[in-house]
């Protein structure tokens, strides 16, 4: 995927831009597919199939550095399980825009903790006006519990983020993400064999899968790995607001899914407390 994207000499900006769109598109495909295998199952595909092209690609050694922080790792893809359960959980009730939205609470919550700027109340303000225009009233209908869970995604993105950094620091490379990917796998597989059993064996079933898990996870941390080498991170978390919007733009171009004015009015307002707290992060 680094060779591919090197080769076609693709701007950095580029790359985020097609990151963010493989994301949401590879959302808007799981969606479609829930009928076939519900949430959980196609979670359990996702990040097991991203687990073993990470394996394939990187084949992280089981060491003695990664054995001293097994724990932070157990609970960096417990986080990482958690969060991508919680959040395909929460577009099945909801809209995609919607729950990218409201799941975006919680690294925005990260950029601005501790803050005490009067700058970064503004785009707290900013965020909980999209989430009152979210909420079910003056004749708003929206799932709660579609909003719960999809909030609960934001709380463990939020914990993602944090261990993510935190094994980074621990553990060089991205042995870390590996090791915790295959651990997401091993806490996601009871929950799918549950839910779906045999039916996850179905060829088309992988095969669905896999174009989820390379939407999703390969092509788009690929993707922005190589951007992050010259593109500022201020810039990187401003183009990553975008999320909400094109997650929207998705839902409605895969699915049909149709916003009303004070959804989209809300989606962009969290969009924007999003760039402004990455565009004047201290």
């Amino acid at each position: 995927m680094k060779q591919i994207a090197s080769r076609l000499s693709v701007p950095p900006l580029g790359l985020v831009l097609c990151s963010i769109g493989s994301t949401q598109i590879g959302s808007a495909l799981a969606k479609s597919l829930f009928q076939q295998i519900g949430p959980t199952g196609m979670v359990l595909l996702r990040v097991g199939f991203a687990a073993v092209i990470l394996f394939l690609l990187w084949r992280p050694r089981w060491q003695a550095l990664v054995r001293t922080h097994l724990w932070l790792l157990v609970a960096f893809g417990l986080s990482l399980a958690l969060m991508n359960w919680s959040f395909y959980e929460a577009i099945n009730r909801v809209p995609i825009g919607i729950g990218v939205a409201l799941e975006f609470l919680g690294p925005l919550g990260v950029a601005i903790a501790n803050s005490r700027r009067w700058i970064d109340g503004l785009w707290v303000m900013l965020a909980g006006a999209g989430i009152l225009l979210l909420a079910p009233i003056q004749g708003f209908e929206v799932d709660l519990l579609g909003m719960a869970l999809a909030l609960l995604a934001g709380v463990f993105w939020a914990a993602y983020i944090l261990l993510s950094a935190r094994t980074g620091r621990a553990i060089p490379g991205i042995d870390g993400l590996t090791w915790a990917m295959a651990i997401a796998t091993l806490v996601l597989l009871p929950l799918g064999v549950a839910t779906e059993g045999a039916a996850l064996l179905q060829p088309p079933a992988l095969l669905l899968g896999l174009g989820v898990a390379l939407l999703s996870s390969v092509v788009p941390y690929s993707f922005e790995l190589i951007a992050l080498r010259s593109l500022p991170i201020k810039t990187f978390g401003v183009l990553l607001s975008l999320e909400p919007v094109a997650a929207a733009i998705a839902g409605w171009w895969v699915l049909g899914e149709t916003l009303s004015l004070r959804a989209w009015i809300a989606i962009g307002l969290v969009s924007l407390a999003a760039a402004g707290a990455a565009r004047f992060r201290s």
